[in-house]
């Protein structure tokens, strides 16, 4: 079985167990965690997710946060300014922040996002450097009525979560999902 067959029969066990309705945002997270080099195979199986979510009798909305930056860019005003002079842009990044988690905000709180949903997210890795996830999802967990399940590419050890396996990494309450055998229960 490939790591990634593992990745989705561990989801598959973890999105049909019963869920708890009083929990914390913080604990209605979820993060499938892979090697950076498995992006595209990921993005293209993101379905082997989502059948298993169907078949549990949860609904699923995805969002792909991948052109999150470029989209941001192209609407301010300075952005031209801001190739001259990237540390100017650093002044900017709580406005990408912002609307980024308006993004996500939205699709957590859309009708289609019910207590039963999960609102699966792919293309995280495209915030590094920008914005850092755990600051994103901060500005959500209010908002996250099901569960949210993160593409993460990176890696996990004892709690400790790093993003394409470059920046220190953070300790986070969010349930791992890993190839490894096994799942941790929420």
């Amino acid at each position: 079985m490939s790591r990634l067959e593992k990745l989705v029969s561990n989801y598959q066990r973890l999105v049909s167990l019963p869920w708890q309705s009083n929990l914390h945002g913080t604990q209605k997270v979820w993060f499938a965690v892979y090697d950076k080099t498995e992006e595209r195979r990921i993005r293209s199986r993101v379905g082997g997710f989502e059948l298993p979510t169907t078949e549990s009798g949860h609904s699923w909305v995805l969002v792909d946060l991948t052109d999150a930056f470029p989209t941001w860019m192209a609407q301010k005003e300075y952005r031209d300014d801001y190739f001259l002079s990237p540390l100017d842009l650093e002044t900017a990044m709580a406005d990408f922040l912002e609307q980024t988690a308006s993004t996500l905000r939205s699709a957590l709180t859309s009708e289609q996002a019910t207590e039963g949903t999960v609102v699966a997210v792919l293309g995280v890795g495209s915030l590094f450097g920008f914005i850092k996830v755990s600051d994103l999802l901060q500005k959500v967990y209010s908002d996250i009525r099901g569960r949210l399940l993160v593409f993460f590419p990176g890696e996990y050890d004892d709690n400790t979560y790093r993003l394409l396996d470059a920046r220190d990494g953070w300790n986070y309450r969010a349930v791992p999902i890993t190839h490894h055998e096994g799942v941790l229960e929420p």
